[in-house]
């Protein structure tokens, strides 16, 4: 079983939870989120599962849209609502003002990153030093706020959708927002509605994925791995070849074919390839060396053994 689930993490769990109710219902210890979702926030976390765990540092390289509901005038530890408050005033901003501060963080921006966060200082992570009562020098990180878009306003809740780069904490807009404004702010709710190419609409709770697992239908709802490279160009090795592609070893560039134009060879050779079995099973991710004038394994996810050649 190999592929990734498109996961509708519910309130209440853990990223780490969803993978390990994961193992008991698909008798699968080869499980692994990409990414961690707050345990108070819902939405979309892809699981991969067997040779697609393999893939789980690209998704979380991937972008993400979220909705949120920013609380203004007041501000806590954790920066959400489930932290302890520091500090609360009347919020006296208008509209436009809103507006305003939420475009200018459109963009790369330097992010300091909160102190209850899974990030590490020394092997140890930050949330950990936080309820300790301890706080540790952190360096601002670049993120990119690629759209920010109002959805309503109900003073003293802002609710808005963000589609942004890996490593950007919501939490902490939602905070600098306040700040910006100078009432204070914090997160009251978080839904993470896409993880690039996974959508809410379309994501499976726990219960769901039990049933199906129930049916015996669960590879209906598997996203076959080599769908996330579609835009490289799918290639297969000449039989004589084979041997080689199986046992690793790079590959010249005149021996790859086009399953749709088998006697076409490339001009130019692509700067990366998907390459399948003979049977149409995905061996792996070719990355081509020009000064060597051949293809070498970037990635291999077949698990099957070697098919007869």
């Amino acid at each position: 079983m190999d592929g990734i689930l498109n996961i509708y993490k519910e309130r209440g769990f853990t990223s780490h939870d969803v993978v390990a109710k994961l193992r008991g219902i698909l008798k699968m210890k080869k499980i692994g989120h990409t990414g961690t979702l707050d345990p108070d926030a819902c939405g979309v976390l892809p699981v991969c599962i067997g040779q697609a765990t393999k893939v789980c540092g690209l998704l979380t390289d991937r972008r993400k849209t979220y909705e949120a509901v920013l609380l203004l005038g007041r501000e806590t530890d954790t920066q959400d609502t489930s932290g302890r408050t520091l500090r609360t005033t009347e919020p006296d901003v208008t509209t436009e003002q809103i507006l305003q501060v939420l475009k200018n963080f459109l963009g790369e921006k330097m992010q300091l990153p909160p102190m209850y966060s899974a990030l590490k200082v020394n092997g140890k992570k930050l949330c950990e030093l936080a309820r300790e009562g301890k706080t540790v020098e952190r360096s601002p990180r670049p993120v990119v706020f690629y759209e920010i878009e109002v959805l309503s306003i109900a003073m003293p809740r802002v609710r808005f959708r963000v589609t942004c780069s890996k490593g950007t904490y919501i939490r902490t807009l939602c905070h600098d927002v306040g700040q910006a404004l100078g009432c204070g702010g914090c997160m009251e709710e978080l839904l993470r509605t896409w993880v690039e190419p996974f959508s809410v609409k379309d994501s499976l709770t726990l219960d769901e994925v039990a049933r199906l697992c129930g049916q015996g239908r669960i590879g209906e709802a598997l996203y076959p791995v080599d769908r996330l490279f579609a835009a490289r160009p799918a290639r297969t090795v000449c039989p004589e070849q084979r041997k080689a592609m199986y046992n690793g070893n790079p590959l010249e560039a005149e021996w790859l074919r086009d399953d749709d134009c088998p006697e076409q060879k490339d001009e130019v050779p692509a700067p990366q390839i998907r390459l399948y079995t003979e049977k149409g099973n995905f061996f792996g991710l070719y990355q081509y060396q020009e000064e060597q004038g051949r293809y070498k394994l970037e990635k291999m996810f077949y698990g099957g053994g070697n098919e007869v050649y």
